[in-house]
């Protein structure tokens, strides 16, 4: 009688345990999504804040090897800073103004391309219209009137447009300065971060930040280069199709390159839409369809994955899925500061023995060889030939 009396003593004690497990497992969890849900309510809460803030660490790594190079010979860190900033935006600045010269004409055009394509649509709708049983001028007139009072009550939303615009061109003219002050206080915060690891993991926080720092300079030239290389490549094949104001178009939608595997698509819209509503040509529109159907599969396939994604080299999923979330938290912004910031938790987690089959999932290791780049296409055709 004892002994059943400790067997079912040990059986409680174990359930005991186990329910302990459950409850502790449970409790972790929980803790974890509060955590989770509390720090992405933050981040959208301060998002105007923080924004400005993440950018300028961004672009401060692509000013770092300038004001680098310039300390390295005898050159005060401020005045090399101040020699970095000025040169680097000096260019950007240039390559703006180049960029605003030719899209000029698009906007002194735009009362006659509006009043033109409002005429257009409401003519396409009309007759579209008319197959269904409606009168076709009555749909004129219909979506004219309501066009007409969508330009009347316009002020408010142009005044709205200003403020968002004023609020976003102020955030931006404080980049110079979070700039200047990530470059000149670099130092103090590599040795934060290696104070807060202790000495014993001090060579592997050195390796991380100049892995990160490796990684973030050639992302930001890289994709420089690609919305370079697609200004070329919009601009002429919307020559080739024909279009008014080619080069103005493919210079706008080369910028939305700077929004990851999206850009191509979300660029395309804005020439697509000028050949159906301000050319009303059909056979326009889809002529510039196959166009960007093109550069899509040239950009993602091809330019970003050579240029940019030998850099960060972060898994095409995380990075969708990435910009997903960023643009319901940060909206643009967030869009075009996701995957540097995925590249950083990807060597973080690469450096940290217990986090690293995150990096690998994270990481574009694994497809290697079903991908399209310049060295699998020269092994295809060694292959090829050789037969």
């Amino acid at each position: 009688m004892l002994a059943t009396e400790t067997i079912e003593l040990m059986r409680d004690t174990n359930e005991y345990k186990k329910s302990e497990r459950r409850f502790s497992f449970v409790q972790r969890i929980s803790f974890v999504l509060l955590a989770l849900i509390l720090f992405v309510y933050g981040l959208i809460a301060v998002r105007n804040f923080l924004w400005p803030i993440a950018f300028g660490f961004l672009l401060s790594y692509l000013f770092f090897p300038v004001g680098n190079w310039l300390e390295k010979h005898k050159i005060p860190r401020i005045l090399a800073n101040f020699i970095a900033i000025i040169l680097g935006l000096g260019i950007l600045f240039s390559l703006g103004l180049f960029g605003y010269s030719k899209i000029t004409p698009i906007a002194g055009d735009l009362p006659q391309l509006a009043e033109s394509g409002l005429r257009n649509l409401a003519d396409s709708i009309s007759g579209i219209s008319e197959h269904f049983g409606f009168d076709k001028e009555e749909t004129r007139n219909l979506i004219k009137e309501q066009a007409g009072n969508l330009l009347a009550s316009g002020g408010q939303y142009v005044q709205d447009i200003f403020n968002a615009t004023t609020s976003t061109i102020v955030s931006f003219g404080l980049l110079p300065v979070y700039i200047f002050l990530f470059l000149y206080y670099r130092t103090k915060f590599a040795y934060f971060i290696m104070m807060i690891f202790g000495r014993e993991n001090r060579q592997e926080v050195i390796s991380v930040l100049r892995e990160v720092s490796r990684v973030f300079g050639r992302y930001m030239a890289g994709v420089l280069a690609v919305v370079f290389i697609l200004c070329i490549i919009n601009s002429t094949g919307l020559m080739i199709v024909g279009i008014r104001y080619p080069i103005a178009l493919g210079i706008i939608s080369a910028v939305f390159n700077f929004i990851p595997y999206f850009g191509t698509l979300l660029g395309g819209l804005v020439p697509l839409l000028f050949a159906l509503v301000g050319e009303n040509n059909p056979t326009m529109a889809f002529h510039v369809v196959i166009l960007f159907i093109i550069i899509q599969f040239i950009e993602n396939n091809i330019l970003t994955p050579n240029i940019v994604g030998g850099n960060v080299r972060v898994n095409p999923f995380f990075i969708i899925t990435g910009l997903v979330a960023a643009s319901l938290i940060w909206g643009i912004p967030g869009m075009l500061l996701i995957v540097p910031f995925l590249a950083i938790a990807r060597i973080v987690f690469s450096h940290v023995e217990a986090m690293k089959p995150y990096a690998f999932l994270l990481g574009d290791q694994g497809t290697a060889k079903h991908s399209i780049s310049i060295k699998n296409i020269r092994k295809r055709m060694r292959s090829i030939f050789s037969k």
